[in-house]
């Protein structure tokens, strides 16, 4: 601790803005802290818990630290950057795919923790459009944790299926004419009844795994009933856009959190990836796809996207005026998705000025 107070003393009065990066682990966190021009002022490794925290607080006191940029602010980082916010110091959150651009830059260097570190304060200094991260709680936060873990069981489901494909296809060769997919209780009760008396070690398997997928869609069912729970709970009016049930809501409410987080739609438009990128060359101006920011929140904007050109919509008709434009399907997709980003940007501003009014009213 004596030499961090000794940095305080070193730096003081110097006029730079001071900015630090923090690059996180299931046991580590190693943090950088550079000005304004990019030069490294210090870098120190401290360990993934409280005890870390603390010296990683006195760190960025000790440089007197304008914004720590943390990649993994939603995993291993999680625990620091809300040390940090119960401390009031503002915490923003690093894309991966932003660090390994920045690191690509610089070739030569190799990849070392301190290293990417280094590289996430330098787009802590750079990019004013990176998300704050704030304290997430309440209908919130046990969204995120709902959705979560309801994408990882449907994830095993799907693997498990495949598995059994694969099992049935060796047991019962042709089958497929009569049981094409897996997916609903009476497909089950058919592939175990096309098992019969089979006692064979594949056939015990694959009735065992048959079992795992009913006791996961019974899991799943009671999710999805928790999940439209919460989403009719929380009073957003996210569900009243054509292309979003209370899943897709759900999604949405769970990676974003506080909507203020996100200055403006511009902002909001590149932490979910579907502000694009220009790629534009000679007499050649065009765009291309913007593979960074929140993939999950991209993919939900992507379904919406797709459920609203196969209806008559209005987002129907701008992806068939982009298209009398000129445009690629692709990119008219990609503007479909920018257009309906900003309407879930104004939806859920809209949705926490009318929940701070009622707020207020009752106080």
């Amino acid at each position: 601790m004596p030499a961090l107070a000794g940095l305080r003393t070193k730096h003081e009065g110097r006029g730079t803005t001071v900015f630090a990066g923090v690059d996180s682990h299931k046991d580590t966190l190693a943090a950088a802290v550079i000005d304004s021009t990019g030069r490294v002022l210090d870098r120190v490794q401290v360990a993934n818990r409280e005890d870390g925290f603390a010296r990683l607080l006195d760190l960025v006191s000790a440089h007197r630290v304008e914004r720590v940029g943390i990649e993994g602010s939603g995993g291993y980082g999680w625990p620091a950057a809300l040390w940090l916010l119960e401390h009031g110091v503002a915490v923003v959150e690093v894309p991966p795919a932003l660090t390994a651009r920045e690191r690509s830059s610089r070739p030569g260097q190799g990849k070392t923790d301190p290293g990417d570190a280094v590289a996430i304060a330098r787009i802590t200094a750079r990019e004013d459009s990176l998300p704050a991260v704030r304290a997430m709680s309440g209908v919130a936060a046990d969204l995120r944790i709902l959705t979560d873990y309801r994408d990882q069981l449907v994830a095993e489901r799907t693997a498990t299926a495949n598995r059994v494909h694969v099992d049935l296809l060796w047991l019962h060769p042709g089958y497929q004419d009569r049981l094409q997919h897996l997916t609903t209780r009476t497909d089950l009760r058919a592939a175990e009844a096309l098992l019969g008396d089979d006692t064979s070690v594949r056939a015990t398997i694959t009735r065992g795994r048959l079992r795992r997928m009913v006791e996961l869609n019974d899991q799943i069912e009671e999710l999805k009933t928790q999940i439209d729970a919460l989403v009719a709970a929380s009073g957003s009016s996210l569900t009243q856009i054509y292309g979003v049930g209370p899943l897709v809501a759900a999604t949405i409410l769970g990676r974003v959190g506080d909507a203020r987080r996100y200055p403006t739609r511009h902002h909001f438009a590149t932490a979910n990836g579907t502000a694009p990128i220009p790629a534009s060359s000679g007499r050649t101006v065009r765009h291309r796809l913007n593979r960074c920011g929140d993939r999950q929140l991209n993919r939900v904007l992507y379904v919406m996207a797709i459920t609203q050109l196969r209806g008559d919509t209005e987002g129907r008709a701008y992806y068939q005026r982009k298209r009398a434009e000129g445009k690629t399907s692709r990119e008219a997709l990609r503007c479909l998705k920018r257009r309906l980003s900003d309407l879930i940007y104004r939806t859920l501003r809209a949705d926490q000025a009318h929940a701070d009014q009622t707020e207020a009213a009752a106080a």
